[in-house]
């Protein structure tokens, strides 16, 4: 099964395969449904996912200051694209070159006590 879905604006393709084996009714029929498989992929197509936001930056990324953190600054992606996911690799890079996009990441930042 194949669908579409608009998250936030954003075009994902989503497939869903699901691989069922045989049922005999019997213990090896309960065995063989507990070994079923279901595999998901999402995958953002290549169009633009910032298409109103602040369009006249450069580069739109917002910062939060939150008091329990471990680590001074955490980078989470808001393209997509991360091979990394949820944290950012910086792949938005080529992401708003190959579509004039202007997306980068949220940044969380440790309180400075």
């Amino acid at each position: 099964m194949a669908s579409i879905l608009n998250l936030a604006g954003v075009g994902l393709s989503s497939s869903v395969a699901v691989r069922r084996r045989g049922r005999d009714g019997g213990f090896a029929g309960a065995v063989e449904r507990a070994r079923t498989r279901r595999l998901v992929s999402v995958r953002a197509e290549a169009q633009a996912i910032n298409p109103e936001i602040r369009k006249s930056e450069e580069k739109v990324v917002d910062a939060v200051v939150v008091s329990e953190l471990s680590k001074p600054l955490t980078a989470y992606c808001r393209c997509w694209r991360s091979g990394t996911f949820p944290l950012c690799d910086g792949s938005h890079v080529k992401h708003n070159k190959a579509t004039g996009d202007n997306v980068g990441p949220l940044l969380l930042k440790k309180q400075k006590e």
